[in-house]
């Protein structure tokens, strides 16, 4: 590599580490782990000593952006005012994601809406209470009003993206992710899909797309005998249009400059490294150091370098006496190999697993995208009714056969399997992503393959080790009912409920096998709060896919056919069943389980199951979980009446679906929750929830979450800290001030 390159290297190394020091030993350890790789490559001084330039300028930006995170935490909490950009329409009832700024300061953001409305392209005043935390703040309550257009790139961008939605229909979620980087469209299920098939770096524009888009010009040029030096120019020229017209992402700043740098050489006829190129396009957009950060702009860099390592790797080991065809097929299979290598530090870092199909998906899939992205491209230059109409047919078949692949690889069995990584390992497996790169173009590969297999050995222990740091509360999205999923730190899992049945299905063999399937872990234990149908509906399927070892029921007799079935079911799988007692305690790894009700003497006497619902309490170190089912007042009275201290809780899964006659004043008094979740199906007809009771639980100071809004929840804790993520954001639960 060039003076340039390893320069362009260095500084994006010292930015990444500065944006990720918290503590003086890691930058320490990251610091030495570089000095050791380059000593192993044998570089001279001078590299050992930019080195700790690097480590220097890092601690300088890391103490930076440390105070001015710290002071734009308090600007944003403190205000009861913002401005805010949304990637999406927003209306209220609805989640509003985007950016969020006041006195300077900008931060994602995602804003509960509970009035009025806004769209990309224009700013907006936003009202709330707000909670700040160091990644993200969320707004409950928010309240919007347009205040006028956004600037000229933000409005071009939501141009382009209504347009796409008017032409492409039920496939403007991808076409907006390929074309204009928009990927909020895009939902949680087909995301993890292609993450598991090795392709989620192709769900975003990026070079590979500039660079498809560029060739197919050229070609075109070619076709109808233009003269090369003004078709240059002209696919240049075209490039940056089609660049500022979806906003000026980073990764689509990084071809284009790659691009044009290509072009000035060829025309001035001097040959340049594709290296420094690669430095020159990588370095330009982080001209906004916090770029940097960007998972697009990362694996935009990071795919463009296998790229380059990739084919001088092929250059050397396909034999010189294949030809055609097979040799592009050996080729293509070498660059697929390494772009899965360099890439895959950050999937692992960012979506928690490693493709191991990765090469072959991509393989398959990069003529899909070689065909379609260009179509795409025509579909938003060319605004005739005929051409646009051809194109968006034509990109739905190619749409059909890319995401056919990424079906076929997610559907490997053990095909991606789940990491853990930490901060130490992931650098480790950065560095050792960059010695595998220069093993491909050094003529003497072995120091640096030395070194990318020594740190390799050191990243493989703590990456694919199976335990993790924090207990997980899954809220399952399955509409109207409750399926609710504890995971342990050892990877197993507490299933409550299992979601509603219909005719002919169940939310348990849709929904809920599926997402405990992917994941991976077996089931110790099933709680079933009570046996009406939104809740016992699923159980069944439940029952016979994921065999848990432990059925635990409340014992209110139930003649629902969905329950009489989840008997049957775990009769025939051998489940041992049993009942439900106030005071009764199990341990499932480090969580402990502790029954409030119901008491076998009250629920003698009910007529309603509701009132015989699974009261239990979850605890894990500090943090306590309440689960109600769908427990109503006279049942929350007897509790109160036993043991009020009882039903503390920092999180409440709340009781029937947020119903008016659940949620009573002096249960919510004795709960005093700081997040409160409520499992509801959107537009049902019951007209869960309540609207007295979501204000109630407001005014306690609680966080409230909806799946009917947010999506599947995930509360994550360990013990004393609680972090929510929802709709691909992530925050933090601040703690109870202290009296």
């Amino acid at each position: 590599m060039p003076l340039v390159a390893w320069s362009a290297v260095a500084y994006a190394s010292g930015l990444l580490a500065g944006f990720a020091f918290v503590e003086r030993v890691a930058l320490a350890i990251s610091s030495l782990v570089i000095i050791a790789a380059l000593a192993a490559l044998r570089m001279e001084r001078r590299w050992a000593a930019a080195a700790l330039v690097m480590a220097a300028g890092a601690v300088l930006i890391a103490l930076a952006e440390a105070n001015h995170e710290r002071g734009c935490a308090a600007v944003l909490a403190a205000r009861r005012r913002w401005e805010l950009r949304v990637d999406a329409p927003a209306a209220a009832g609805g989640v509003a994601r985007g950016t969020i700024s006041a006195d300077g300061c900008t931060r994602r953001a995602t804003v509960l809406v509970a009035e009025g409305q806004g769209a990309p392209g224009e700013v907006l005043a936003v009202t709330g209470q707000p909670s700040v935390d160091e990644r993200t703040v969320l707004v409950q309550n928010g309240r919007l009003t347009v205040l006028g257009p956004d600037g000229v790139l933000a409005r071009l961008r939501a141009r382009t993206g209504a347009r796409i939605d008017r032409l492409f229909g039920d496939d403007a979620p991808m076409v907006r992710a390929l074309v204009i980087a928009d990927m909020g469209a895009i939902d949680t299920e087909q995301r993890n899909r292609y993450a598991n098939a090795g392709l989620v770096h192709m769900l975003s524009v990026s070079g590979l797309h500039v660079g498809i888009i560029a060739l197919a010009l050229q070609l075109l040029g070619a076709t109808l005998r233009l003269p090369i030096v003004p078709t240059r120019i002209a696919t240049l020229l075209l490039l940056v249009a089609y660049v500022v017209g979806i906003g000026a992402p980073p990764p689509a700043v990084r071809a284009a400059v790659m691009l044009g740098v290509l072009v000035a050489s060829r025309l001035r006829q001097r040959p340049t490294n594709a290296w420094a190129i690669l430095a020159l396009g990588g370095v330009v957009p982080l001209a906004d150091p916090r770029i940097v950060l960007d998972l697009g702009w990362q694996l935009s860099v990071a795919g463009a370098a296998a790229l380059i390592s990739g084919g001088a790797l092929a250059g050397r080991v396909v034999p010189a006496k294949w030809k055609g065809m097979r040799r592009k097929l050996a080729s293509g299979a070498v660059v697929s190999i390494v772009a899965t290598l360099v890439t895959a530090p950050l999937v692992a870092w960012a979506f928690g697993r490693i493709s191991l199909v990765g090469p072959a998906t991509n393989l398959l899939a990069d003529p899909v995208m070689g065909m379609l992205q260009p179509v795409l491209f025509l579909a938003l230059c060319i605004p005739i009714g005929p051409v646009e109409r051809l194109c968006a047919d034509a990109s739905h078949a190619l749409i059909l056969a890319f995401d056919a692949v990424a079906r076929a690889g997610a559907a490997v069995p053990h095909g991606a399997p789940a990491v853990v990584p930490t901060a130490t390992s992931a650098v480790l497996a950065g560095v050792a992503a960059v010695a595998a790169l220069v093993a491909c173009t050094s003529r003497s590969a072995r120091p640096a393959l030395v070194g990318a297999g020594a740190l390799a050995l050191l990243v493989v222990a703590p990456v694919l080790r199976p335990r993790g740091a924090f207990t997980e509360l899954h809220v399952i999205d399955v509409g109207q009912g409750d399926a609710l999923a504890i995971r342990t730190r050892a990877g197993r899992w507490i299933l409550i409920d299992a979601g509603r049945s219909w005719l002919g299905g169940d939310a348990g063999r849709s929904t809920v096998v599926p997402y405990i399937a992917h994941r991976g872990g077996d089931v110790p234990l099933f709680v079933l709060s009570h046996p009406h149908a939104d809740h016992v509906g699923g159980a069944a399927s439940v029952f016979a896919a994921l065999h848990p070892a432990r059925f635990l029921d409340p014992g209110y007799v139930g003649t629902s056919p969905p329950y009489r079935a989840a008997l049957g079911e775990a009769a025939r799988d051998r489940i041992p069943w049993q009942r439900v007692r106030p005071g009764d305690s199990l341990a499932v790894d480090e969580v402990v389980l502790t029954m409030l009700a119901p008491d076998s003497v009250w629920a003698s006497n009910l007529a309603d199951a509701n009132l015989a619902s699974t009261v239990l309490v979850a605890r894990v170190g500090a943090v306590r979980f309440l689960f109600t089912g769908d427990a109503e007042g006279p049942e929350e009275d007897w509790l109160l009446t036993r043991d009020p201290a009882a039903l503390a809780a920092d999180v409440l899964k709340v009781g029937h679906h947020g119903s008016n006659t659940s949620t009573t004043a002096p249960f919510l008094a004795a709960v005093h929750p700081r997040l409160a979740l409520v499992s509801v199906g959107a537009h049902n007809t019951y007209g869960h929830p309540d609207a007295a009771v979501m204000q109630a639980l407001h005014a306690s100071g609680a966080q409230v979450l909806r799946t009917d809004r947010a999506g599947t929840i995930v509360v994550r804790t360990d013990g004393r800290r609680i972090e929510v993520e929802a709709r691909d954001e992530r925050w933090s639960i601040p703690e109870r001030p202290v009296p």
